[in-house]
């Protein structure tokens, strides 16, 4: 399998995973109409093909390693459980996060639920594997925390006329940022674990704990929406058009680009998983662009709230980078 063996080319991975991570929610943009609850099967049907794709070309190409099918068949119980457990709460939480970004927009769901998990997942994952400058690592986390309150702040600004909206918004939010910050110290300990897969085949069995766990629970926000709406019928997805299912495939494709390039380059011996997953939650602000820049969901609000939103900017870049630096010092 290949395996990024300097920083600079396990940053471009970190670098990727972020701008994937950040940007595959823009599939649910591109389909007006289609409720997210029926868009998600599309997503996972992405997901799962968006693994076995990089399985059969980076994981099984290079020096390194077992190559993809060679892993999965070495892979122990316990890791793939692991991985599958992973999988099973990124998904409860991703759901509760494309139901906010439906009712709260991109420049606020995912700056308040995914700043949320970096915090979580940043802290479990250093706790499992201690590697990068602590001061720098936190002091970076702590400009997060800092760029998530300027973002609840222009978010209340901009949503004065839809206080209840508006609190729906964000606590769906926070919890699904303290739910998808434990996912990762699953993957990142399976992967370390005896018998333990590497990052193509970890994302594989990642996917299909995804898949599992997806159809339960989202046949249950199908029936009790969260957005207040009635509730979705599977007739409707079937009549969806082509173009939605594409897309929303694409987005789960798009998200999985992002998985496996934060996978890979947690396990390079440099970087660790607390860097790698820190760096690839930097999807925040490039959500945070896509929703402010292409969709002009602030168009509207008030200059103050604007002021702040790039207040959050600054703190979120500064943060990043502290984060970035942490291997290297």
């Amino acid at each position: 399998m290949y395996q990024p063996e300097t920083y600079g080319l396990a940053l471009l991975f970190m670098i990727v995973s972020m701008l994937c991570w950040g940007s595959w929610a823009n599939s649910m943009k591109l389909c007006p109409g289609y409720r997210f609850q029926l868009l998600y099967w599309d997503y996972v049907i992405g997901l799962i093909a968006g693994a076995v794709l990089w399985g059969v070309t980076l994981g099984s190409v290079g020096n390194v390693g077992r190559s993809f099918f060679a892993d999965i068949a070495h892979t122990g119980i316990h890791p793939i459980l692991l991985a599958m457990a992973g999988g099973a709460i990124f998904n409860i939480a991703n759901l509760l996060l494309v139901a906010a970004i439906d009712i709260a927009g991109l420049a606020v769901a995912f700056p308040v639920g995914i700043g949320l998990a970096l915090i979580v997942g940043a802290v479990s994952t250093y706790i499992i594997s201690p590697k990068g400058n602590p001061f720098l690592l936190f002091g970076g986390i702590a400009l997060v925390i800092a760029a998530i309150v300027f973002d609840a702040l222009a978010y209340r600004l901009r949503e004065t006329e839809h206080a209840a909206m508006s609190r729906r918004g964000i606590i769906i939010s926070l919890i699904a940022g303290l739910l998808m910050g434990t996912f990762y110290p699953f993957v990142s300990k399976a992967m370390t674990v005896e018998a333990a897969p590497g990052p193509y085949a970890a994302l594989l069995f990642f996917a299909l704990g995804v898949a599992v766990c997806a159809i339960p629970v989202n046949f249950f926000f199908m029936r009790f929406p969260l957005d207040g709406r009635e509730p979705a019928s599977m007739h409707d997805y079937w009549k969806a058009r082509g173009s939605w299912h594409f897309w929303g495939a694409m987005g789960g494709a798009i998200w999985c680009t992002g998985a496996m390039a934060n996978f890979v380059a947690s396990q390079a011996h440099i970087v660790g998983p607390t860097v790698s997953y820190s760096i690839g939650q930097g999807a925040t602000m490039i959500s945070a662009c896509w929703g402010v820049f292409v969709w002009h969901e602030f168009s509207a609000a008030p200059a103050r709230s604007k002021t702040i939103l790039k207040w959050m900017f600054l703190f979120f870049v500064c943060g990043l980078i502290a984060v970035a630096c942490a291997p290297i010092f």
